[in-house]
């Protein structure tokens, strides 16, 4: 009887039938119950891709892909994504989001095939805030498609818009597009989104935060008024929320883990130091360690340059990777670090959505992102598919501001460990940081020393 009361209050939590509510909420952001280690009836069964209704293309994709069992959030989001429903979707970094939605957007395409089209019309838009997640998307959707009869191709800037123009003008299924260079095809009437069916924002807060709310506003009104609008995020703000509740009708609300955390898989801590000795202790760290792959993110483009000649003084190969960077050197530098020729790839925030680097082992913040939800963007790209991974952070004493932000967010103190011959100066006063930049010099001022939190 134990049993069965859990099994009906479990299906009651995950699909609630309340005439009162519009939105399904889906959580699995609860301990699992077993028994001598077997999950209780009425848990999760074992799940697998050809159990969720995917075709037998998409599940022979998947499975060549070395994927044989679904990740909760894609447990969760594929069944409501194949009904026809908008989706309000948020999971961390690295839980399979983007086969979450990739996967069941194609299975959509093909079952609304338009016979007796001659040509390709665009019926499915997927909006990045970055070309790094863009690109990311893009290979998701070759990958997962191979099998398929449907074309697809990705648009963004930085890059000649003209071999773009050649490929849209052959018409596409698909199109993977950052907001700027969609815009900007659809200035020069390379691009008809009048067809589309099926749109997704992916990281729409990182969108909202990078100032893209009126070019998403301007693309929206180029769309279809009919159509099924995905939103997937690793977090979630109120601004995001007011966005959707404008878009999407009666979505099912998807969310795996608690809003604005960490993967448990990530072991995270600060290490004191003064601001001075940060690049010493960085190239201590990776020295020391004899780490192969590291990713450090810095607060500006200018320090992540300055920051990468002083690792390569140091004897540590190192490259750069931020905004200003041509696509060619941001994928040059990318590609070396994969394959193992650069220790140490530097980048700034831009970078922390949609770099996917499989078993990436170190994260360090050199310095701490502005905006604390940034910070659980820059952990996760470590700790991925359920790997475990470590994130540092380099803390002076002008960012004690900042980490207790992000404590607050993330809702626990993170460790502290001071690294023996760099500990902090106690006598150096905190100096603020305006428009992300630190102190680049320890210099005197008149606050008081403060101590870490």
């Amino acid at each position: 009887m134990v049993l069965i009361g859990l099994h009906l209050l479990f299906n009651a939590v995950i699909f609630p039938d309340s005439p009162r509510s519009k939105k399904a909420s889906f959580r699995l952001d609860r301990p699992k119950l077993c028994v001598l280690g077997r999950p209780i009836p009425g848990e999760h069964p074992r799940m697998s891709f050809e159990s969720l209704g995917l075709r037998a293309e998409l599940v022979r994709a998947v499975s060549e892909k070395g994927y044989s069992d679904p990740t909760p959030i894609q447990r969760q989001a594929i069944p409501p994504i194949l009904e026809g429903r908008d989706i309000m979707g948020g999971a961390q970094t690295g839980t399979g989001k983007t086969a979450g939605f990739t996967l069941p957007l194609l299975q959509r395409l093909m079952s609304s095939a338009r016979p007796g089209s001659k040509r390709r019309a665009i019926r499915a838009l997927v909006l990045t805030p970055t070309r790094e997640l863009a690109a990311q998307v893009s290979e998701s959707v070759i990958t997962y498609g191979r099998h398929l009869p449907l074309k697809s191709t990705v648009i963004f800037g930085g890059v000649s818009i003209n071999p773009q123009k050649q490929k849209l003008s052959k018409g596409v299924d698909i199109l993977v597009a950052t907001p700027g260079r969609l815009l900007d095809h659809a200035g020069q009437s390379s691009v008809n989104l009048s067809k589309v069916d099926i749109l997704v924002l992916d990281e729409a807060d990182r969108m909202l935060d990078m100032g893209f709310i009126r070019d998403i506003r301007r693309v929206l009104a180029l769309l279809p008024k009919h159509k099924q609008t995905l939103f997937f995020s690793a977090t979630f703000s109120k601004d995001i929320r007011q966005l959707a509740d404008g878009l999407l009708k009666s979505p099912a609300l998807i969310e795996v883990a608690r809003r604005n955390t960490a993967a448990d898989s990530v072991t995270q801590v600060v290490h004191p130091v003064d601001s001075n000795r940060k690049r010493e202790l960085l190239s201590f760290l990776v020295g020391s360690n004899n780490w192969k792959q590291v990713l450090v993110f810095t607060r500006t483009k200018h320090g992540a340059n300055r920051l990468c000649k002083q690792l390569i003084s140091d004897g540590i190969t190192a490259a750069a990777i931020h905004g200003n960077k041509s696509q060619g050197a941001r994928t040059r530098a990318l590609a070396d670090f994969k394959a193992g020729k650069v220790r140490v790839l530097v980048a700034t925030d831009i970078a922390a959505r949609g770099l996917d680097i499989n078993q990436l082992p170190h994260v360090v913040n050199y310095e701490l992102p502005n905006v604390a939800e940034d910070y659980v963007h820059r952990i996760g790209r470590t700790g991925r598919a359920g790997n475990e991974g470590e994130a540092m952070s380099l803390v002076c004493v002008d960012e004690f501001k900042l980490l207790k932000d992000i404590e607050r967010l993330i809702k626990r103190a993170i460790p502290k460990v001071v690294i023996d011959d760099f500990k902090p100066d106690p006598s150096i006063r905190a100096e603020p940081i305006h428009r992300g930049r630190g102190r680049q010099q320890q210099k005197t001022a008149r606050k008081k020393p403060r101590s870490m939190p």
